[in-house]
């Protein structure tokens, strides 16, 4: 049996960098007071679109855990993203990609009925699914997340149980929630605190794990490996500790909507459905027929791993929802990922698409391929970030991807 209901504790805050001693000692006192002699433990981690310490709460796991647990796995929470080449995200720890194109990697946990995902979200969907995770998960006795949290475009604020779905979830899952933030809309729940719908989703979904639920939810300085603050627990009650302190730490507010944004992506974003992120924590603060230029010349594709977005492009919601049928049989995750990265905008069949902003690639994505997917084409050999941040119109975002700007109401 288990022990006592595990406490949520916390260290660090928005203003503050903890040290890498503080970091160990947290960790290491943490589970020492865990019951987990003999028992089986599988840690999920973020792949590299993620800013984290990974090497330092890592090493520190282990430590901790060496010697005292039968069995130890680190588990890569790809969602659909590519897999990742370096596996060894510390020094002498091996991690094992969650392979979500291979069927033997899943094992069902159950259905939620229709009902229930009508009570989950409002209302705005009634669809049964079958919840699928990565079978390592409930294959130990214990599953530890240990992952930073974000404002998100889909979940209000990423970390706790979305490292289980979508994480290491199977495609259902994956395409309900996403499609339940799509109809929400990015612009609407990112930086949402609390639960929000697609969050009620998936701790409904994560209650179905047979492992002991644990979490190090952490709170980085964007663009770093330092950390502002690291709270542990349950997935919900460290996540919720973790999404107070990001929430005063990565939302930046301007007085004011600009007429043209250039967000920098930086390297770890190696395709537009990753570096997509540079348009969702922008697009608030961007006035009615204004502009998101992504400069990113470093990127290449659309998305190797989801390539039907070439053909299906980049759309408003509307443009889904009104032409259903059309669109339906498709996976919601990738129609969910079009939405977000065009944004608000209307449809009808009479004035067809409107969308109230323009979203301009500055990549070496071809031209072609860019205009295809319904985006806006701009040269990157012709964009000059300084240059762009004296015209007093233009908002020029560094290591855009991880901090939301939203506007003072």
């Amino acid at each position: 049996m288990w022990s006592a209901a595990v406490m949520t504790t916390q260290i660090g805050g928005p203003g503050v960098v903890l040290t890498d001693e503080q970091v160990r000692r947290f960790v290491a006192e943490r589970l020492a007071a865990e019951d987990l002699d003999g028992r089986s433990v599988c840690v999920v981690v973020p792949d590299g679109t993620r800013s984290c310490p990974l090497p330092l709460l890592l090493t520190a796991v282990r430590d901790a855990l060496e010697g005292r647990v039968g069995r130890l796995t680190v588990l890569i929470a790809l969602g659909t993203h590519a897999p990742m080449t370096d596996t060894e995200p510390a020094p002498g720890i091996h991690a094992i990609n969650h392979a979500w194109w291979e069927p033997s990697t899943f094992v069902s946990l159950g259905t939620i009925s229709a009902d229930r995902i009508g009570e989950l979200s409002n209302g705005l969907l009634r669809h049964e699914v079958d919840v699928r995770i990565n079978r390592a998960v409930v294959e130990h006795d214990v599953a530890l997340v240990l992952g930073p949290v974000f404002p998100h475009e889909v979940v209000g604020f990423s970390g706790g149980n979305k490292y289980f779905f979508p994480g290491v979830a199977g495609a259902d899952v994956i395409d309900l929630s996403h499609w339940l933030g799509a109809l929400i809309t990015s612009s609407e729940i990112i930086g949402t605190r609390g639960i929000t719908p697609v969050r009620a989703l998936i701790d409904e979904a994560a209650s179905l794990i047979p492992s002991r639920r644990l979490a190090f939810c952490l709170v980085v300085r964007s663009g770093s490996d330092e950390l502002h603050s690291i709270a542990y627990g349950t997935p919900e009650r460290a996540w919720a500790a973790a999404a107070g302190v990001s929430a005063e730490a990565h939302v930046r507010y301007l007085d004011a909507p600009v007429k043209r944004v250039v967000s920098i992506l930086p390297t770890k974003y190696q395709d537009m459905w990753t570096g997509a992120k540079g348009f969702y924590k922008l697009e608030p603060v961007v006035a009615d027929g204004g502009e998101v230029i992504l400069y990113a010349p470093h990127i290449s594709s659309i998305s190797e791993m989801h390539p039907e977005i070439e053909e299906i492009g980049y759309h408003c919601r509307d443009y889904f929802t009104r032409q259903w049928d059309r669109f339906k049989h498709l996976h919601w995750g990738v129609l969910a990922h079009s939405t977000h990265l065009r944004g608000a905008g209307t449809y009808s069949p009479e004035h067809g698409e409107r969308c109230r902003v323009r979203v301009t690639l500055a990549t070496a994505i071809p031209e072609h391929v860019v205009r295809q997917a319904n985006l806006g084409y701009l040269d990157p050999a012709h964009v000059d970030p300084d240059a762009l941040a004296a015209d007093p119109d233009t908002f020029v975002v560094p290591q855009a991807g991880e901090v939301l700007y939203r506007l003072r109401s």
